[in-house]
Protein backbone atom coordinates (compact mmCIF):
# COMPACT_ATOMS: atom_id res chain seq x y z
CA UNK A 1 0.00 0.00 0.00
CA UNK A 2 1.19 3.42 -1.01
CA UNK A 3 1.98 5.28 1.84
CA UNK A 4 0.17 8.88 2.51
CA UNK A 5 2.62 12.06 3.94
CA UNK A 6 2.03 13.62 6.53
CA UNK A 7 1.85 17.20 4.23
CA UNK A 8 -0.96 14.88 2.37
CA UNK A 9 -2.97 14.04 4.70
CA UNK A 10 -3.33 17.31 6.67
CA UNK A 11 -4.42 18.45 3.11
CA UNK A 12 -6.82 16.06 2.71
CA UNK A 13 -8.17 16.40 6.15
CA UNK A 14 -8.45 20.65 5.56
CA UNK A 15 -10.00 19.56 2.45
CA UNK A 16 -12.86 17.64 3.64
CA UNK A 17 -13.31 19.99 7.14
CA UNK A 18 -13.68 22.90 4.77
CA UNK A 19 -16.80 21.18 2.29
CA UNK A 20 -19.19 21.78 4.79
CA UNK A 21 -17.91 25.37 5.30
CA UNK A 22 -18.80 26.17 1.54
CA UNK A 23 -21.69 24.49 1.52
CA UNK A 24 -23.14 26.44 4.35
CA UNK A 25 -22.43 29.92 2.72
CA UNK A 26 -25.12 29.73 0.05
CA UNK A 27 -24.64 30.86 -3.45
CA UNK A 28 -25.46 34.78 -3.93
CA UNK A 29 -24.09 38.52 -2.90
CA UNK A 30 -24.42 39.61 0.47
CA UNK A 31 -28.22 42.05 0.94
CA UNK A 32 -27.83 45.34 1.85
CA UNK A 33 -28.90 46.42 5.12
CA UNK A 34 -31.52 48.03 4.46
CA UNK A 35 -32.43 46.72 1.46
CA UNK A 36 -33.50 50.11 0.51
CA UNK A 37 -34.77 53.58 0.95
CA UNK A 38 -37.03 56.10 -0.92
CA UNK A 39 -34.69 58.81 -1.90
CA UNK A 40 -37.71 60.81 -2.68
CA UNK A 41 -40.09 60.66 0.54
CA UNK A 42 -37.81 58.64 2.70
CA UNK A 43 -40.94 56.12 3.29
CA UNK A 44 -41.01 52.87 1.59
CA UNK A 45 -42.97 50.25 2.65
CA UNK A 46 -45.46 47.35 1.71
CA UNK A 47 -42.72 46.28 -0.58
CA UNK A 48 -44.11 43.39 -3.26
CA UNK A 49 -41.13 42.09 -5.70
CA UNK A 50 -41.74 40.94 -9.15
CA UNK A 51 -39.20 39.36 -12.38
CA UNK A 52 -39.76 42.12 -15.01
CA UNK A 53 -39.67 40.24 -18.36
CA UNK A 54 -39.27 43.42 -20.33
CA UNK A 55 -35.76 44.65 -18.81
CA UNK A 56 -34.41 40.97 -17.24
CA UNK A 57 -34.09 42.31 -14.26
CA UNK A 58 -36.62 42.34 -10.82
CA UNK A 59 -38.95 44.94 -9.65
CA UNK A 60 -39.95 46.12 -6.48
CA UNK A 61 -43.68 48.47 -6.22
CA UNK A 62 -43.66 49.77 -2.51
CA UNK A 63 -46.03 52.05 -0.95
CA UNK A 64 -44.18 55.58 -0.91
CA UNK A 65 -45.14 57.05 2.27
CA UNK A 66 -44.64 61.22 2.76
CA UNK A 67 -42.26 60.36 5.85
CA UNK A 68 -40.55 63.64 5.28
CA UNK A 69 -42.39 66.11 4.07
CA UNK A 70 -42.80 68.71 6.69
CA UNK A 71 -46.17 70.50 7.55
CA UNK A 72 -48.82 67.32 7.27
CA UNK A 73 -50.81 66.99 10.32
CA UNK A 74 -51.92 63.73 11.77
CA UNK A 75 -51.61 60.85 9.38
CA UNK A 76 -52.03 63.25 6.59
CA UNK A 77 -47.99 61.89 5.18
CA UNK A 78 -49.59 58.45 4.90
CA UNK A 79 -51.90 59.90 2.37
CA UNK A 80 -51.68 61.36 -1.28
CA UNK A 81 -48.51 58.33 -1.02
CA UNK A 82 -47.57 57.16 -4.71
CA UNK A 83 -46.36 53.46 -5.35
CA UNK A 84 -42.82 53.68 -6.01
CA UNK A 85 -40.37 51.59 -8.41
CA UNK A 86 -37.41 50.29 -7.62
CA UNK A 87 -35.04 47.81 -9.53
CA UNK A 88 -32.47 44.95 -9.31
CA UNK A 89 -29.98 43.64 -11.65
CA UNK A 90 -27.70 41.63 -9.36
CA UNK A 91 -30.68 38.96 -7.74
CA UNK A 92 -31.87 41.35 -5.39
CA UNK A 93 -28.40 42.23 -3.88
CA UNK A 94 -29.16 46.08 -4.55
CA UNK A 95 -31.95 48.21 -5.42
CA UNK A 96 -31.61 51.39 -7.19
CA UNK A 97 -35.44 53.91 -7.48
CA UNK A 98 -37.02 54.37 -10.61
CA UNK A 99 -39.66 56.57 -9.66
CA UNK A 100 -43.60 56.22 -9.56
CA UNK A 101 -45.56 54.25 -11.06
CA UNK A 102 -47.99 55.73 -13.64
CA UNK A 103 -51.35 55.20 -12.84
CA UNK A 104 -54.56 56.31 -14.30
CA UNK A 105 -57.72 56.38 -11.93
CA UNK A 106 -60.89 57.69 -12.56
CA UNK A 107 -61.82 61.37 -10.80
CA UNK A 108 -64.32 60.14 -8.54
CA UNK A 109 -61.52 57.44 -6.96
CA UNK A 110 -59.21 61.00 -5.42
CA UNK A 111 -59.11 63.36 -8.13
CA UNK A 112 -55.71 64.59 -8.69
CA UNK A 113 -54.33 63.68 -5.50
CA UNK A 114 -55.74 59.69 -4.63
CA UNK A 115 -53.81 57.98 -1.96
CA UNK A 116 -52.07 54.68 -2.91
CA UNK A 117 -51.37 51.49 -0.49
CA UNK A 118 -50.02 48.40 -0.70
CA UNK A 119 -49.71 46.58 -4.38
CA UNK A 120 -49.98 43.39 -5.42
CA UNK A 121 -48.65 42.86 -8.58
CA UNK A 122 -49.36 39.31 -10.43
CA UNK A 123 -48.71 38.67 -14.15
CA UNK A 124 -51.00 36.16 -15.96
CA UNK A 125 -50.23 33.36 -18.37
CA UNK A 126 -51.08 35.80 -21.19
CA UNK A 127 -48.35 38.16 -20.31
CA UNK A 128 -50.62 40.87 -18.98
CA UNK A 129 -49.85 42.17 -15.71
CA UNK A 130 -51.87 42.80 -13.11
CA UNK A 131 -51.95 45.10 -10.21
CA UNK A 132 -54.80 44.91 -7.09
CA UNK A 133 -54.08 48.23 -4.99
CA UNK A 134 -55.86 50.35 -2.42
CA UNK A 135 -57.31 53.45 -3.08
CA UNK A 136 -58.29 56.33 -0.20
CA UNK A 137 -60.20 59.19 -2.02
CA UNK A 138 -58.30 61.72 -0.75
CA UNK A 139 -55.89 62.76 1.56
CA UNK A 140 -57.06 63.26 5.10
CA UNK A 141 -55.54 63.46 8.28
CA UNK A 142 -57.32 60.29 10.03
CA UNK A 143 -57.75 56.53 9.22
CA UNK A 144 -62.21 56.98 8.91
CA UNK A 145 -62.59 57.06 5.57
CA UNK A 146 -63.34 54.78 2.80
CA UNK A 147 -60.60 52.14 1.38
CA UNK A 148 -61.28 50.15 -2.41
CA UNK A 149 -59.64 47.64 -4.07
CA UNK A 150 -58.98 48.59 -7.67
CA UNK A 151 -57.60 46.16 -10.36
CA UNK A 152 -55.28 47.56 -12.83
CA UNK A 153 -53.32 46.66 -16.15
CA UNK A 154 -49.96 47.22 -18.01
CA UNK A 155 -47.66 45.94 -20.73
CA UNK A 156 -44.91 46.71 -19.15
CA UNK A 157 -44.88 47.28 -15.47
CA UNK A 158 -44.52 51.01 -15.42
CA UNK A 159 -48.09 52.24 -17.21
CA UNK A 160 -50.93 50.81 -15.45
CA UNK A 161 -54.26 51.53 -17.07
CA UNK A 162 -57.67 51.18 -14.45
CA UNK A 163 -60.24 48.14 -14.96
CA UNK A 164 -62.63 48.26 -12.34
CA UNK A 165 -63.29 48.41 -8.66
CA UNK A 166 -63.25 44.95 -6.59
CA UNK A 167 -67.05 44.94 -4.76
CA UNK A 168 -65.67 43.27 -1.71
CA UNK A 169 -67.14 42.26 1.92
CA UNK A 170 -67.41 46.08 2.90
CA UNK A 171 -66.24 49.83 1.89
CA UNK A 172 -62.95 49.88 3.79
CA UNK A 173 -61.03 46.91 2.57
CA UNK A 174 -57.15 47.51 1.78
CA UNK A 175 -53.79 45.09 1.36
CA UNK A 176 -54.69 42.30 -1.22
CA UNK A 177 -53.01 39.48 -2.21
CA UNK A 178 -54.01 37.67 -5.16
CA UNK A 179 -52.62 34.25 -6.45
CA UNK A 180 -53.83 31.31 -8.44
CA UNK A 181 -55.26 28.72 -7.36
CA UNK A 182 -54.35 25.14 -8.58
CA UNK A 183 -57.41 24.02 -10.25
CA UNK A 184 -57.58 27.13 -11.96
CA UNK A 185 -58.66 30.42 -11.37
CA UNK A 186 -57.70 33.25 -9.02
CA UNK A 187 -57.85 33.78 -4.95
CA UNK A 188 -57.74 36.92 -3.41
CA UNK A 189 -57.13 37.33 0.43
CA UNK A 190 -57.29 40.87 1.82
CA UNK A 191 -58.20 42.80 5.20
CA UNK A 192 -61.93 44.15 5.90
CA UNK A 193 -61.43 46.50 8.33
CA UNK A 194 -65.18 46.68 8.98
CA UNK A 195 -65.02 43.77 10.91
CA UNK A 196 -61.98 43.67 13.63
CA UNK A 197 -59.24 43.59 10.94
CA UNK A 198 -60.09 40.46 10.00
CA UNK A 199 -58.19 38.48 6.70
CA UNK A 200 -61.30 37.32 3.89
CA UNK A 201 -60.98 35.99 0.90
CA UNK A 202 -62.79 36.27 -2.46
CA UNK A 203 -62.35 33.90 -5.72
CA UNK A 204 -62.15 34.74 -9.61
CA UNK A 205 -62.08 32.83 -12.85
CA UNK A 206 -61.21 35.74 -14.80
CA UNK A 207 -59.17 38.11 -12.49
CA UNK A 208 -62.45 40.84 -13.02
CA UNK A 209 -65.37 38.87 -11.32
CA UNK A 210 -65.26 38.16 -7.76
CA UNK A 211 -67.09 36.17 -5.15
CA UNK A 212 -66.55 37.11 -1.61
CA UNK A 213 -66.68 34.06 0.30
CA UNK A 214 -65.90 35.70 4.48
CA UNK A 215 -63.24 35.09 6.37
CA UNK A 216 -60.53 32.94 6.27
CA UNK A 217 -60.85 30.26 8.71
CA UNK A 218 -57.80 29.82 11.01
CA UNK A 219 -56.55 33.15 10.03
CA UNK A 220 -59.40 35.87 10.02
CA UNK A 221 -59.94 35.40 14.67
CA UNK A 222 -56.59 37.11 14.87
CA UNK A 223 -56.66 40.89 13.77
CA UNK A 224 -53.75 41.47 11.40
CA UNK A 225 -53.10 43.32 7.47
CA UNK A 226 -50.94 42.84 4.81
CA UNK A 227 -51.25 38.75 3.98
CA UNK A 228 -49.40 37.29 1.49
CA UNK A 229 -49.55 33.58 0.27
CA UNK A 230 -47.25 31.67 -1.17
CA UNK A 231 -46.53 28.01 -1.63
CA UNK A 232 -43.33 26.17 -0.61
CA UNK A 233 -41.60 23.01 0.44
CA UNK A 234 -44.91 21.19 -0.19
CA UNK A 235 -47.76 23.81 1.46
CA UNK A 236 -49.47 26.55 1.23
CA UNK A 237 -47.95 29.71 3.82
CA UNK A 238 -50.04 32.70 4.99
CA UNK A 239 -47.80 35.43 6.60
CA UNK A 240 -49.88 38.29 7.85
CA UNK A 241 -48.43 41.68 9.31
CA UNK A 242 -50.18 41.67 13.47
CA UNK A 243 -47.96 45.16 14.24
CA UNK A 244 -45.75 43.31 16.56
CA UNK A 245 -44.21 40.84 14.19
CA UNK A 246 -45.65 38.46 11.69
CA UNK A 247 -48.48 35.62 12.25
CA UNK A 248 -47.67 32.15 10.18
CA UNK A 249 -50.16 30.15 9.09
CA UNK A 250 -49.88 26.74 7.04
CA UNK A 251 -52.22 25.39 4.60
CA UNK A 252 -52.80 22.10 2.36
CA UNK A 253 -56.11 23.11 0.69
CA UNK A 254 -56.08 26.71 0.52
CA UNK A 255 -59.80 26.76 2.34
CA UNK A 256 -58.34 25.60 6.36
CA UNK A 257 -55.30 27.62 7.77
CA UNK A 258 -53.77 26.47 10.80
CA UNK A 259 -51.37 28.72 12.89
CA UNK A 260 -47.81 28.68 14.19
CA UNK A 261 -47.25 28.64 17.71
CA UNK A 262 -44.44 31.23 16.85
CA UNK A 263 -43.92 34.38 14.73
CA UNK A 264 -41.78 35.84 12.43
CA UNK A 265 -39.88 39.10 13.08
CA UNK A 266 -41.24 40.39 16.76
CA UNK A 267 -38.34 40.44 18.29
CA UNK A 268 -35.51 43.07 17.14
CA UNK A 269 -32.83 42.55 14.72
CA UNK A 270 -29.47 44.11 15.55
CA UNK A 271 -28.22 45.60 12.08
CA UNK A 272 -28.84 49.13 10.30
CA UNK A 273 -32.58 50.20 10.29
CA UNK A 274 -33.41 46.83 11.46
CA UNK A 275 -33.46 47.24 16.01
CA UNK A 276 -37.94 47.24 15.60
CA UNK A 277 -40.31 44.63 14.40
CA UNK A 278 -40.65 44.13 10.52
CA UNK A 279 -44.00 44.53 9.18
CA UNK A 280 -46.09 43.91 5.83
CA UNK A 281 -44.35 40.96 4.56
CA UNK A 282 -43.81 39.99 0.49
CA UNK A 283 -42.40 36.40 -0.32
CA UNK A 284 -40.10 35.92 -3.27
CA UNK A 285 -39.29 32.14 -3.98
CA UNK A 286 -36.53 31.26 -6.14
CA UNK A 287 -35.83 27.67 -7.10
CA UNK A 288 -35.57 25.87 -3.43
CA UNK A 289 -35.24 28.94 -1.47
CA UNK A 290 -37.71 31.93 -0.30
CA UNK A 291 -37.03 35.22 0.73
CA UNK A 292 -39.06 37.41 2.84
CA UNK A 293 -39.08 41.36 2.14
CA UNK A 294 -40.39 43.32 4.87
CA UNK A 295 -40.22 47.03 6.19
CA UNK A 296 -39.56 48.73 8.98
CA UNK A 297 -39.85 52.23 11.41
CA UNK A 298 -36.07 51.98 12.40
CA UNK A 299 -36.98 55.21 14.63
CA UNK A 300 -39.34 53.24 16.69
CA UNK A 301 -37.02 51.50 18.57
CA UNK A 302 -36.33 51.94 22.26
CA UNK A 303 -38.45 54.74 24.25
CA UNK A 304 -40.34 57.25 21.85
CA UNK A 305 -40.92 60.52 23.64
CA UNK A 306 -44.49 62.34 22.93
CA UNK A 307 -42.65 65.21 21.22
CA UNK A 308 -41.16 63.11 18.72
CA UNK A 309 -44.05 61.51 17.54
CA UNK A 310 -44.59 63.79 14.60
CA UNK A 311 -40.93 63.66 13.80
CA UNK A 312 -39.02 62.47 10.26
CA UNK A 313 -37.48 59.88 12.06
CA UNK A 314 -40.44 57.94 13.67
CA UNK A 315 -42.12 58.34 10.56
CA UNK A 316 -39.39 57.19 7.91
CA UNK A 317 -39.33 53.43 7.14
CA UNK A 318 -36.59 51.11 4.99
CA UNK A 319 -37.07 47.95 3.20
CA UNK A 320 -35.39 44.91 4.39
CA UNK A 321 -34.80 41.27 3.05
CA UNK A 322 -34.18 37.76 4.76
CA UNK A 323 -34.16 34.52 3.73
CA UNK A 324 -36.61 32.15 5.04
CA UNK A 325 -35.71 28.62 6.57
CA UNK A 326 -38.29 25.49 6.84
CA UNK A 327 -37.77 22.30 9.47
CA UNK A 328 -40.78 20.16 9.98
CA UNK A 329 -43.43 22.30 8.95
CA UNK A 330 -41.92 25.40 10.98
CA UNK A 331 -40.80 28.83 9.53
CA UNK A 332 -37.90 30.65 10.94
CA UNK A 333 -35.18 33.27 10.02
CA UNK A 334 -32.47 34.87 11.10
CA UNK A 335 -32.17 38.78 10.32
CA UNK A 336 -29.24 39.15 11.82
CA UNK A 337 -27.20 36.68 9.99
CA UNK A 338 -26.36 38.02 6.47
CA UNK A 339 -28.71 37.20 3.70
CA UNK A 340 -26.97 35.56 0.44
CA UNK A 341 -29.46 36.44 -2.42
CA UNK A 342 -29.54 35.02 -5.89
CA UNK A 343 -32.74 36.14 -7.39
CA UNK A 344 -33.35 33.65 -10.66
CA UNK A 345 -35.08 34.70 -13.34
CA UNK A 346 -38.46 32.37 -13.21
Amino acid sequence: MKKISALTLLLLLLSASATPVRAANPAGLVATKPLFRDPVYDGAADPVVVWNPHKNNWAMFYTNRRANVTGLSGVAWVHGTPIGIAESDDGGATWRAMGPAKIDLPPELGGAAPTLWAPDVRTSSDGIHHMFLTIVPGIFEDWQHPRTIVHLTSSDLRNWKYESAIKLASDRVIDACVGALPGGGWRMWYNNERDHKSIYYADSPDLKTWTDHGKVSGVGERPGEGPFVFRWKGHAWMLVDLWKGLGIYRSDDLVHWTAQASDLLGTPGTGTDDKVNGGHPGVVVSGDRAYLFYFTHPGRAGTIRPEDKDSIELRRSSIQVVELMEKDGTLTCDRNAPTYINLQAP
